[in-house]
């Protein structure tokens, strides 16, 4: 269905795979377009539980394909202010491809190998999990662009990752390897080989898909909603959200699943 990306579901957990190898995974225009279009796509969809998003190739992902960089040249022919607004609507949109992943209801999971530049790094920062080989490496490559970072990497990655590290990350566009990216929590562990990465994180998605599909969905609304917000509001909207949803069928199954002590 998608040109720029496989799209692979096999018992509850669906893979999704970045599949412009010849570009190093850049994206472009329309790659963008299908990213947003695909996480919309599998957050309604019931036979999805988890999600684990890779990419073909050498790479993860290069980041934004030049392409779509060298058309932003393009605006200097509008004039303004209609350049600036085609301009903020242009960001917007790609913005959008990007929170797709974090809104989507059900647990992504990035499995990382080799480069994560740029764009890519937008990318994993709105998912869930992050896992990477040992040859990782992570970078905000837009200081080196005369750019400002502006898909979510500066936005995100504050949230779990260690300030500091980020704001030097971003002023000097260096190379974070695997093993540091453990230790400022930008990815949960990192393996010797894609290979032994895949089945780590092949694992992980399987465990999530065994819990309740209810719990799970309501477990990360919870918690982005807390990291957004301060503990009192927090706390009310966790009693709103259980008052509609805790007397589930997944409730009763789960008791009946303890006392018969079965899965």
């Amino acid at each position: 269905m998608y040109k720029h990306f496989r799209v692979e579901v096999t018992q509850w957990v669906a893979h999704v795979i970045i599949n412009r190898p010849q570009k190093a995974n850049a994206l472009h225009q329309e790659a963008w377009i299908e990213l947003k279009a695909i996480f919309d796509n599998l957050d309604g969809d019931g036979s999805v539980r988890v999600i684990v998003l890779s990419g073909e190739g050498k790479l993860f992902c290069a980041g934004i394909d030049l392409e779509l960089l060298m058309s932003v040249v393009e605006f200097e022919k509008i004039p303004e202010p209609q350049r600036t607004r085609e301009l903020y609507e242009m960001i917007l949109h790609l913005q959008a491809c990007v929170t797709a992943i974090e809104k989507c209801s059900v647990p992504v999971i990035a499995a990382i190998h080799n480069g994560c530049i740029g764009g890519g790094l937008d990318i994993v920062a709105a998912c869930d999990l992050r896992y990477c080989t040992a040859d990782a490496y992570f970078t905000i490559k837009e200081i080196d662009m005369g750019m400002v970072a502006d898909l979510g990497t500066l936005q995100r990655l504050p949230k779990f990752v260690k300030p500091a590290v980020v704001t030097e990350m971003a002023f000097t566009g260096r190379h974070v390897g695997a093993a540091e990216a453990r230790e400022i929590w930008l990815v949960n562990d990192f393996m010797d080989t894609k290979e032994t990465m895949m089945a780590a994180v092949q694992q992980m998605a399987d465990t999530i898909a065994s819990k309740s599909p209810i719990s799970i969905r309501g477990t990360k609304t919870i918690l982005q909603h807390t990291r957004d917000h301060g503990v009192s509001e927090a706390l009310e909207f966790m009693a709103r959200w259980n008052a509609s949803k805790l007397l589930s069928p997944d409730l009763k199954a789960a008791f009946q699943a303890v006392q018969k002590k079965k899965t």
